[in-house]
């Protein structure tokens, strides 16, 4: 059998550690609700990207011939997958700064997964806290209330003020020729869509409502 040395167990420790650590962060966003991170292709990227960050970090350190060469290889790849938002973005270097810190000290490494996972879900709570007292801290985005929020679509003849006002709106289409106004509103809770058509419901100037529910 094979005995591996104190230095290549203890790589091999701190590579299962990276992965370990990609991985805590994937459970954590899918926790606070993200759901765009509860994929098979994200689950797999947070665990394998922290450890070959790693292992390419322990390759090229201390050989600068090697280190070149490495870039050289590195510049030939890339990511043409389109990123959705600049969190996804952030993560994603985040993964890598992971697997760099690891194949320096493994407690550079661990103190910046707990400070992710921490932030991440403070401001989850901290977003919580605010909706009790009606403030909305954090703003839509179009793509996220396409893919992973409750949407209502209202169509009426004339402006609804009080949809205009709404910081749920992600879209507002006025069309002055055939005079009708399209909103598009959404919200990661139920309870917000049925209070926006509640508010509207003895509207009659609206022609159409459409409810759509993730």
């Amino acid at each position: 059998m094979i005995e591996l040395s104190q230095h290549n167990q203890t790589l091999i420790f701190n590579c299962f550690v990276a992965m370990a650590s990609g991985l805590s962060i994937r459970i954590m966003l899918s926790l606070v609700k993200q759901k765009w991170a509860s994929t098979y292709h994200h689950t797999m990227s947070y665990i394998l990207l922290p450890a070959i960050t790693f292992v390419i970090t322990k390759v090229i350190s201390g050989n600068i011939a090697l280190s070149l060469g490495m870039v050289g290889a590195l510049s030939i790849i890339r990511f043409r997958n389109p990123v959705k938002n600049p969190f996804e973005l952030v993560i994603f270097f985040a993964l890598i700064t992971v697997g760099i810190s690891m194949s320096v000290n493994i407690k550079f490494g661990l103190l910046l997964v707990a400070s992710i996972n921490a932030t991440i879900i403070a401001s989850y709570l901290f977003e919580i806290i605010a909706k009790k007292f009606n403030l909305h801290i954090f703003s839509l985005s179009f793509d996220e209330g396409a893919l992973q929020l409750n949407i209502i679509e209202i169509q009426s003849k004339k402006a609804i003020d009080i949809l205009h006002e709404s910081k749920f709106l992600l879209q507002y289409v006025n069309d002055k020729k055939q005079q009708e106004f399209h909103y598009k509103l959404a919200s990661k809770s139920r309870k917000d869509i049925d209070q926006i058509r509640k508010s509207i419901d003895q509207n009659q100037n609206i022609e159409s409502i459409e409810v759509k529910l993730y």
